[in-house]
């Protein structure tokens, strides 16, 4: 699944071809994706002007001059493609700019979404009313996971994984800020100390910010809007190298089973 630096990646390249482009023409080629496309669709974004672009958590935003945004999750190998020279069946949504531009999402699974919102009301949306800070937002501090894991006895892992703590993480990225910040996965949260979570805060925003800059990890069908493939996969530490050596102490990293996903470590170095 396209995870917060892959959505971040995809963003800022759909960013040089719509921010301020005008949406001449939308083709809807289907009725649904996860689930239906909004009423009204194609009505509201032809003719519309794009005036910024942005995201929250694994969601981006397509702002438009009509005072609503367009939202989209790509879902689990859902992916902007730009300057298709052809379109295949799997590409479920067309926009052309007065530019020239055609870009398509194109997602196989369909486990992707559309939906089209009052600007204003962005935060008070559910998926979003509920979310903790943005990983990479001065908002979140030690002192933020502190409080909200007080108390808790549910793994680290998991509780980082959920939205509501913080915003956008996946497993992925989970498992390498935790081994950087030296926290055992399998952790009570509400036992993890203070100096531990100071730890953990950069280690979650310097893993982020370093894959956003690699353009994301590619992982089975995620390709950058422009085709590229993201390559922060070759600088993991632990996430999918069972038995490989740990990259500080040669200790082979382990995988387990944790909440129904899959979870690397070392268990030399994450104690």
């Amino acid at each position: 699944m396209p995870e917060l630096p892959e959505v971040e990646t995809t963003v800022r390249g759909l960013a040089r071809y719509l921010e301020g482009a005008q949406v001449v023409r939308v083709e809807q080629r289907r009725a649904d994706l996860r689930r239906p496309f909004p009423d009204g669709l194609v009505q509201q974004l032809t003719g519309a002007t794009v005036i910024g672009l942005g995201r929250r958590a694994k969601y981006g935003l397509i702002h438009t001059n009509r005072a609503q945004t367009m939202v989209f999750h790509l879902g689990m190998s859902g992916r902007w493609r730009i300057e298709p020279e052809e379109l295949g069946p799997h590409d479920h949504l067309v926009l052309e700019t007065g530019a020239g531009h055609r870009l398509s999402l194109c997602d196989p699974r369909r486990f992707g979404s559309v939906d089209l919102l009052d600007s204003a009301a962005l935060e008070a949306w559910p998926q979003f009313a509920a979310m903790g800070p943005e990983p990479l937002g001065d908002t979140l501090t030690a002192d933020h996971l502190k409080s909200a894991l007080a108390g808790r006895s549910a793994a680290i892992k998991l509780m980082l994984l959920d939205q509501r703590i913080v915003a956008g993480l996946g497993n992925i990225y989970v498992c390498e800020a935790l081994f950087r910040a030296r926290i055992d996965p399998r952790k009570a949260a509400g036992r993890v100390s203070y100096p531990a979570l100071g730890r953990l805060v950069p280690a979650i925003k310097t893993v982020i910010a370093e894959a956003i800059a690699a353009g994301g990890s590619t992982l089975r069908d995620y390709a950058q809007p422009d085709g590229q493939l993201g390559y922060f996969s070759k600088q993991f530490d632990v996430y999918d190298r069972t038995g490989q050596p740990c990259t500080a102490c040669a200790a082979p990293i382990q995988r387990f089973a944790q909440g129904g996903r899959s979870t690397w470590h070392c268990a030399k170095c994450q104690k």
